[in-house]
């Protein structure tokens, strides 16, 4: 009996001692997590976006329109009564020629007063000021002096007008006289108050020296000014159709040449459309004809722009190019996989050896890629040269076959698990990848903004 109890106590006091052994193992593991957790570097995060990134080029174009410069016919001063870039009939008048000089000097002196401008004309006039003001860049303070210009333009020549009607008998009886001239336009059109020298450059008359603007310059018609008969008096586009070119290389030329329309994106004021296009070739060289119907008014005192080509555009998953890296991963044939046991998921057979004794261990390791052949393992389930005992009796050895992808570590659970992705598109900040893959990441995972600094399993602290 007393034996007995002598195991009794034995007994308990080895069970005892297990549960302090294993009670000692948690405390040591949950501390061991406290502190690395409290000793981890803090770990930057970024929430998956949806995105999209475009392969664009940015030319300098030429614009090409079908103008006319109408010339004054007789000398004298010159007084404009419609605005820049306003659509003319047969019977508006554009301008008149003051041969003696008083009649115009009445009208310049009437258009001097500022109260006279209607709602509408001020209206407009705000428009230009705000689209001028969110599309200056400091690089090119010309544009200052050349926005001013024609803003003076605009406001003159609505004032001059204002002053031919309150002024109709003087005007009456000095166009009996002979000495005053309202003119109209022999056809419809866009009038426009200055010339370059390139209004007679077309599409089969273009040069390359033509697309230099090393002393490139404009030439405004002003209001009120001495004339003489053979003068440009003023100008008038013929037609809203209006082209775009420049020139481009053989490779681009090649890449939309089974292509007939391009989205284009003009750089100065951010505005886009969609256009035909057509490839010419000159002294063998290529360039880019853009065909347009559209918009020509919102560059009619432009004859050269900046224009973006969108060639070609990628949406999907947008992640920060810190936040890639790579990881190397075993690649096991997939005939090697196998489901078994009370689990659906695909498990490897290992073989153990325990001195001359082998057994067959099965395991289920984390998939990351899937091949059309191979699954793609890391070392946290099986080690390099481990054998893998297929369905057949055959035998794999693993680390025969190793491969790189590139991914990020998926922080959502609070540790880091490496996802791979598929980039489709990348620039200098930022990569575009391929949604809804296996084993990837998705929309809105929570990824590790700078992907070299974590390592798998890593615990995060956010």
């Amino acid at each position: 009996m007393a034996q007995k109890q002598k195991v009794i106590k034995m007994h308990r006091g080895f069970n005892l001692n297990i549960g302090v052994v294993i009670f000692l193992i948690i405390i040591i593991y949950v501390a061991f997590n406290i502190f690395e957790y409290l000793t981890s570097d803090t770990v930057a995060e970024y929430e998956v976006s949806q995105g999209t990134i475009a392969a664009n080029h940015v030319y300098h174009g030429m614009i090409l329109r079908d103008e006319t410069v109408v010339y004054a016919g007789q000398s004298g001063y010159i007084n404009y009564y419609m605005k820049n870039g306003g659509k003319a009939s047969v019977n508006d008048v554009i301008y008149s020629i003051d041969t003696s000089g008083e009649l115009s000097k009445k009208i310049t002196s009437a258009a001097t007063d500022g109260t006279r401008l209607d709602t509408e004309t001020l209206s407009d006039i705000s428009e230009q000021l705000d689209s001028f003001r969110n599309s200056y860049d400091s690089n090119n303070f010309s544009s200052v002096s050349a926005f001013k210009n024609e803003l003076n333009a605009q406001l003159s020549q609505s004032l001059s007008t204002n002053a031919l009607g309150e002024l109709k008998d003087v005007v009456h009886s000095a166009v009996k006289n002979n000495t005053f001239y309202k003119k109209k336009p022999e056809s419809p059109g866009i009038v426009v108050y200055y010339t370059d020298g390139y209004e007679d450059v077309s599409l089969d008359t273009f040069s390359k020296e033509d697309f230099s603007t090393t002393g490139y310059s404009k030439t405004i018609l002003e209001n009120a000014a001495e004339v003489q008969a053979d003068d440009a008096a003023y100008k008038l586009i013929n037609s809203e159709n209006w082209n775009i070119i420049f020139p481009v290389s053989d490779e681009l030329a090649k890449q939309l040449s089974e292509d007939s329309y391009v989205k284009i994106r003009f750089c100065k004021d951010d505005f886009s459309l969609t256009v035909p296009f057509s490839l010419l070739k000159k002294d063998g060289s290529f360039y880019l004809n853009l065909s347009l119907k559209t918009a020509m008014l919102r560059y009619v005192n432009d004859r050269f722009v900046d224009v973006e080509l969108v060639v070609s555009e990628e949406s999907g998953l947008k992640i920060p190019n810190t936040a890639i890296t790579s990881k190397e991963f075993y690649t096991i044939p997939k005939s090697y996989f196998t489901k078994g046991g009370d689990s659906s998921e695909l498990s490897l057979l290992v073989e153990t050896k325990a001195g001359d004794t082998s057994n067959v261990e099965m395991v289920q390791p984390t998939i990351y890629y899937e091949s059309d052949t191979s699954y793609y393992v890391d070392d946290e389930s099986v080690a390099a040269g481990d054998v893998i005992v297929g369905s057949n009796s055959t035998t794999y050895t693993v680390g025969k076959d190793v491969d790189e992808l590139a991914g990020v570590y998926n922080i959502n659970k609070g540790y880091a698990v490496f996802k791979q992705i598929d980039i489709l598109s990348q620039n200098e900040n930022y990569a575009i990848v391929r949604t809804k893959t296996a084993y990837g990441v998705a929309l809105y995972d929570h990824i590790a903004l700078d992907g070299s600094k974590v390592k798998e399993n890593q615990l995060v602290v956010k």
